[in-house]
């Protein structure tokens, strides 16, 4: 029996040695806090740099549902992949030194997706949904990869007893979504209205190439000469990164806002968000309208107003307040009530584009759909809807529960305008026609001349609960006015949009 217990005890004493040789080869785990902060930062610039490409991505392929969708599942891509390949590579390699080389290639591959837009995105305009996932496939992704390797890095760092391995991961995962939570809501609320997107894109790169540097210095894996070096090489590729053309003269939280001069007026311009021609504005002359579509519109307030009297109108969508500006200079003694989302978008129109508070003239800041319902009942002759793109379609101001909210607004016989950009099938256009023919009496519509009209492109729809007369639709070589029984034969097939059923980026036809 003493023998066996010798045996059992020679067992044991092997065993533990075996574990300590083990524990002896494997590298040296970071402090908790300084592990928890690696993980939490890295994560964090994983999605901020998501959030941050639907605007850099905004100026060539607008801002769509498929966009969007695109870009998370980029990032999703990029994650999964990310957490796979560091798993892999901290059981084969010198985790510390690979923590440190992830956190300055992440950076590195950040610095690169302002370039990588600004190079690709022109060729990516007018190409589609594949389009707009390869430029954000080839930007995106290498970061978000690399970035999403240094958790499990970390946790292989940490992972010295396998009693402990559940805390270890949980903690470590908690901190990883605490810091992507941050990068979330701290990017959306606080870093986009602070600094222009693509600073932004520049200051996160450079910040986890520092943090890098730093966890190399303090892991010796660095010298202090070499770290220095590393400082200029980033400075430098910074620098040639943050000189790349943007094509924004302003960026704010909505819009890459672009301002030309455009014929034919010597002080015309013409105001670009995104991918599209806005509004066109004479700085000394307000009654001036360059657009067809404006044209339309304007004529139709006059067409159901007599003369030149006063009239009170809701605006949902400023760009460059055209038409208030037309109606408070035509109609003396109006009222022109814009809601419009983007603030800085209107401080961009009171610099550059000379809009001034004036007499008449009320701006509300905030979602179009959510400021409508401070706008009292029966307040408004004309309500004019003015901000679907080509390439997006804000569908909450598309559906019929947005224009029973315009009829609560509209005084009895007021008109609703809505100005609509499709092309090809005009799905989205004929669902549009639907939708009013469903909460109005009568709908008619403009849009380009005959020989025009099939090519698509704007359309004006008209709904009031009482006739709309001839004289307010313009009918001439340049455009085409369609009757009501046109409308309703146009619309014949096409779904009513609802707030629970309005896949209007879906329905879009885009250039």
């Amino acid at each position: 029996m003493a023998g066996k217990t010798a045996v059992k005890a020679g067992g044991k004493s092997r065993q533990k040695a075996q574990e300590r040789k083990e524990e002896e080869q494997l590298p040296q785990s970071l402090p908790p806090v300084l592990a928890a902060a690696l993980v939490f930062v890295a994560a964090g610039a994983v999605l901020m740099l998501e959030i941050l490409a639907v605007r850099l991505l905004a100026p060539y392929v607008g801002l769509t549902l498929e966009t969007t969708t695109s870009i998370i599942g980029a990032a999703l891509a990029g994650i999964a992949i990310g957490a796979a390949l560091g798993g892999r590579l901290a059981d084969r390699t010198d985790t510390r030194r690979l923590v440190v080389l992830l956190l300055i290639g992440g950076g590195a591959l950040a610095l690169l997706i302002v370039p990588f837009v600004h190079w690709l995105g022109p060729g990516a305009r007018g190409d589609g949904n594949l389009a707009a996932l390869g430029v954000t496939l080839i930007a995106l992704v290498p970061a978000a990869t690399v970035l999403s390797a240094v958790s499990p890095a970390v946790a292989h760092l940490q992972l010295h007893e396998l009693r402990a391995s559940g805390t270890v991961v949980g903690s470590l995962s908690g901190w990883a979504t605490a810091g992507a939570l941050l990068g979330t809501f701290g990017t959306g609320f606080l870093l986009v209205p602070l600094v222009p997107v693509t600073t932004a894109v520049l200051l996160i790169g450079a910040a986890l190439i520092l943090v890098g540097l730093a966890l190399g210095l303090w892991t010796q894996y660095f010298s202090p000469l070499a770290a220095a070096g590393a400082v200029i090489a980033l400075l430098v590729l910074g620098a040639w990164s943050g000189g790349i053309d943007t094509p924004c003269d302003a960026e704010t939280k909505y819009h890459c806002i672009q301002l030309e001069a455009e014929p034919p007026r010597p002080d015309g311009y013409a105001l670009i968000l995104d991918d599209i021609h806005h509004s066109y504005v004479d700085l000394d002359d307000p009654t001036f309208l360059n657009y067809d579509y404006v044209r339309w519109i304007a004529h139709a307030i006059d067409g159901v107003t007599k003369g030149a009297d006063p009239v009170d109108a809701v605006f949902v969508g400023g760009g460059g307040f055209t038409l208030p500006r037309w109606l408070l200079a035509t109609h003396p003694g109006s009222r022109a009530r814009v809601l419009e989302v983007d603030e800085e978008l209107v401080e961009f129109d009171e610099e550059r584009l000379g809009l001034e508070a004036t007499e008449g003239l009320e701006i509300d800041l905030g979602d179009g759909r959510i400021g409508m319902l401070d706008v009292p009942e029966d307040s408004a002759e004309v309500v004019v809807t003015d901000a679907f793109g080509n390439l997006s379609v804000p569908w909450h101001l598309a559906t019929v529960e947005w224009a029973e909210e315009v009829k609560r607004v509209l005084t009895p016989g007021g008109l609703y305008a809505l100005n609509v950009i499709d092309l090809g099938s005009l799905d989205l256009l004929r669902a549009e026609a639907a939708t009013l023919l469903d909460s109005f009496e009568h709908v008619r519509m403009v849009t380009f001349g005959r020989d025009e009209a099939a090519l698509g492109g704007n359309a004006v729809l008209l709904a009031s609960d009482r006739p709309i007369p001839d004289r307010a639709l313009l009918d001439d070589e340049a455009s085409t006015a369609l009757t009501e029984d046109s409308v309703e034969y146009f619309a014949v097939d096409a779904d009513v949009l609802r707030d629970d059923y309005a896949p209007a980026d879906q329905l879009l036809t885009t250039p």
